[in-house]
């Protein structure tokens, strides 16, 4: 980043502590607040080290969505997520394996801990919850506010991972477009928005991979901010897509986040972490050629050779960005990786059972689920 860049972010940064700091000496001095919330972020880790993230906010009262709802609740149920009061030096305490971690939030909110477990853990599940209790903090709180965390740690008999996109991967939102998106995000919410045709039974296939032991972990990598996270886990939920860690950027003034983070440094970043954490297990990416993905896929295979089984690309029907997605799959032939760029589900799903990813049984599941989706689905159906 140029020094004017780094001038200029430096001094909105001030420019933002300042405000924060004048608007809470203002709102202390009013008594003015809102109960206070833990935040936890579902997250991933290994037999000997668990990542937890999460964010201590004031509860503005977002309420659960509805199949009903009107755009007005929509648009303030996305208004009171963006307009986020943190809570910042507000004192956490970890318990796990009877060991207990205090750690502080920072100005936005975020804490973060990388912690051992006393003894590796046992992999029955793979998912391992885990209690974080708020001890202290510097506005007004009841007591007894506490909330459970899930850390993803794949078992060793795993067959291989996957990191999936979400926006035109698998729910339609017009990322390409900001307008579009914009209309898409703000005007629906987890009940009223849809995953593309076939995707829950295609994840499904791939979570269950030929093992039959359904314990394939997911991991979803998006550009979308924080902000979205509630929103972004209902609609997995209650879409019945595989659960994953949730790994979204901040958007902010701050730690030159507005002009230094980027689509494609963030993405890679992610999966970076996730393959050096686990460099024993293969990985499956999906993503759409909306925006940078084919590009980032491209790049994670040369860097970890050998290590990528198959990346799909859902077409998002733009003839300039197909082009440069089937460009970059023609290089990865000579790399040795499967890279299709796909109209449908059922074209993913039908090469991932012929190179051995899932049941060739699971097809007709898939397809099913396809013609289900097609009716209520915007736009063409697809990954």
């Amino acid at each position: 980043m140029s020094d004017w860049k780094n001038n200029f972010v430096h001094f909105i940064g001030q420019v933002e502590e300042q405000f924060d700091d004048l608007t809470f000496k203002l709102r202390k001095r009013l008594n003015y607040f809102h109960p206070v919330q833990i935040v936890p972020y579902r997250s991933y880790g290994t037999p000997n080290r668990l990542y937890i993230k999460g964010r201590v906010l004031e509860d503005k009262g977002i309420a659960q969505a509805q199949d009903k709802d009107t755009v007005l609740n929509n648009l303030l149920n996305m208004y009171k997520r963006f307009e986020s009061d943190e809570v910042m030096n507000a004192r956490l305490k970890i318990e796990f394996q009877g060991q207990e971690h205090e750690i502080v939030s920072d100005r936005e909110g975020y804490f973060v801990l990388n912690m051992e477990p006393s003894t590796p853990l046992q992999l029955d599940n793979i998912w391992h919850p885990i209690e974080i209790k708020l001890l202290d903090a510097p506005v007004p709180f009841t007591t007894d506010i506490h909330a459970i965390t899930e850390v993803l740690v794949p078992p060793p008999d795993a067959e291989y991972g996957i990191i999936s996109d979400i926006d035109d991967t698998i729910i339609h939102s017009n990322a390409y477009s900001a307008l579009g998106m914009s209309r898409i995000v703000f005007l629906n919410n987890a009940r009223t928005r849809l995953p593309f045709a076939g995707v829950s039974e295609f994840y499904k296939s791939l979570q269950l991979g030929r093992n039959g032991k359904r314990n394939n972990p997911f991991f979803y990598v998006s550009s979308s901010p924080w902000n979205m996270y509630d929103l972004l886990k209902d609609f997995l939920d209650l879409n019945q897509i595989p659960a994953g860690p949730l790994l979204l950027r901040d958007f902010g003034l701050m730690q030159n986040k507005l002009v230094g983070s980027s689509h494609m440094g963030h993405k890679f970043k992610e999966i970076q972490n996730i393959l050096l954490t686990y460099p024993n297990l293969n990985f499956v990416l999906i993503g759409d050629s909306g925006q940078e993905d084919a590009n980032i896929y491209r790049e994670v295979v040369k860097q970890f050779p050998g290590r990528i089984l198959a990346i799909y690309i859902r077409d998002v029907q733009l003839p300039e960005r197909e082009k440069i997605a089937l460009a970059v799959s023609e290089d990865m032939k000579g790399h040795e990786v499967p890279m299709l760029v796909v109209d449908n589900t059922v074209e993913a799903a039908e090469h991932a059972a012929k190179i051995g990813l899932i049941f060739q049984e699971a097809i007709p599941a898939i397809q099913t689920d396809k013609e289900q989706d097609k009716g209520h689905e915007p736009g063409k159906e697809s990954v």
